[in-house]
């Protein structure tokens, strides 16, 4: 997509954007999940958490941060500072501001139609994490 052109997830708030985003990209960790054991649904919850948190989220977003596109940068800016109603209940309030970032730029690129570029993304998450288990 040219960086110049407007498409119509622009002119959601960033915390909608977040919204549609936590929903795809727990999707995709669940997804991810089930495709490499048939495991006990308690476990398959264990392992989700540990890939949704917060403290995840952030780390992943500073992970993807060298590859993203300036409009992808922005997105993600925009998320990053939105001011959410809520607290988080674990981690710290720059970690749940990362992570409202990350959520915003997958819903970004969900109702953009990037699903490739999802893909790509989530994919360098998931290499990530399977270095550090």
């Amino acid at each position: 997509m040219d960086e110049s052109t407007r498409t119509a997830a622009d002119n959601y708030s960033p915390l909608t954007l977040a919204f549609i985003g936590d929903g795809v990209y727990d999707l995709l960790v669940r997804d991810y999940l089930v495709r490499q054991a048939n495991r006990p649904v308690g476990e398959l919850n264990q392992r989700k958490v540990t890939l949704v948190k917060c403290e995840s989220q952030a780390a992943f977003a500073r992970l993807l941060q060298p590859v993203l596109t300036e409009r992808e940068t922005a997105v993600y800016k925009r998320g990053r500072n939105a001011a959410p109603k809520c607290t988080p209940k674990h981690g710290s309030v720059a970690d749940y501001h990362s992570a409202t970032g990350l959520e915003a730029l997958f819903g970004y690129l969900h109702l953009n139609g990037e699903q490739e570029r999802i893909r790509l993304l989530f994919d360098m998450i998931i290499e990530e994490t399977k270095k550090s288990l």
